[in-house]
């Protein structure tokens, strides 16, 4: 199993992160969302290395195959954890992709370490730039909704996880975006993280201000988000952070939920490989179109 250290628990203990790492190019980072793990980038691995790109992706601490220390859910912490990452494996040239709650890190990450060794960053569906309603941020979100979810967390973790994975993915008594299945295995990656690690980040990505961390980024960015997304609604997060981040391109994915990487998966690879080529991501797509007709297309040196 691939490992790399990022620190030491309070017991002096090792912590260490499992990854996966995939392809040969130009590389490209996966952090994923809250309460998921790596393997939630299921169809961005498979796709994305047969493109002549590297990719990584990662347990966050706490999740997955990760090691599960009691502290260290801050994003200060966060971000250090992806410089070790990145300097571990001595990545160059890299485009951050954030999930959600990854979206956090790279946004810390690019203040907290100057942006060393990235070139581009992408916001999928991401918390940016702040979700709690405050006097200088009266659109957000009442800390209420937050505590509720925390304590539903105590109370029964697996229940409210599988709740929050229909709502993850827009699944509805109609809309029926996913398969069973599908809820089934996102349900089989949430459960494995700590309950501390659970309750913990929740608090992270909610209570955490990235305003000022955005505006110190100054290579390419561009936010994704779908119109539909009930989770990190567009209005609250990436309409605001795009505003933050100079030059910054938005890009609504119409009627997509909040887990497009999933539901959008074809399309969300094909920007990821437009992003990465240094050319503006369309905010066209044809239904059914995969990333091999676009390699068909004149953009084909790009991939």
């Amino acid at each position: 199993m691939n490992l790399i250290k990022v620190g030491q628990d309070a017991h002096g203990k090792a912590i260490e992160l499992h990854y996966c790492d995939y392809g040969q190019g130009d590389p490209i980072v996966l952090i994923h969302g809250w309460p998921l793990s790596a393997a939630s980038w299921e169809y961005q691995l498979a796709e994305l290395p047969l493109h002549n790109k590297r990719v990584v992706a990662y347990d966050r601490r706490g999740f997955g195959y990760s090691d599960k220390p009691w502290d260290g859910y801050d994003y200060d912490t966060l971000a250090d954890d992806l410089k070790a990452v990145l300097d571990t494996l001595d990545l160059q040239n890299v485009t951050l992709v954030g999930f959600s709650m990854g979206g956090g890190e790279v946004a810390r990450y690019m203040s907290r370490h100057n942006g060393a060794r990235v070139s581009r960053v992408m916001f999928v569906s991401a918390v940016t730039p702040y979700l709690l309603k405050t006097d200088d941020n009266p659109n957000g979100v009442d800390k209420s909704t937050f505590d509720d979810m925390i304590e539903n967390l105590g109370k029964d973790r697996p229940g409210f996880l599988s709740d929050f994975g229909k709502k993850f993915y827009g699944a509805g008594l109609i809309s029926k975006p996913v398969s069973q299945a599908t809820l089934d295995w996102s349900l089989s990656l949430a459960l494995p993280a700590s309950p501390r690690a659970t309750t913990a980040c929740v608090k992270a990505w909610s209570e955490t201000d990235f305003r000022g961390d955005l505006a110190t980024i100054k290579v390419p960015a561009v936010f994704i988000h779908g119109s539909s997304d009930k989770t990190v609604p567009l209005e609250n997060s990436a309409e605001q952070a795009v505003k933050l981040v100079p030059n910054a391109q938005l890009v609504v994915y119409d009627g997509e939920p909040h887990g497009l990487n999933v539901t959008a998966q074809d399309r969300l690879n094909r920007d990821i490989l437009t992003f990465v080529s240094g050319q503006p991501v369309s905010e066209d797509f044809s239904e059914g179109e995969t990333v091999a007709d676009r390699d068909d297309s004149d953009n084909r040196s790009a991939y």
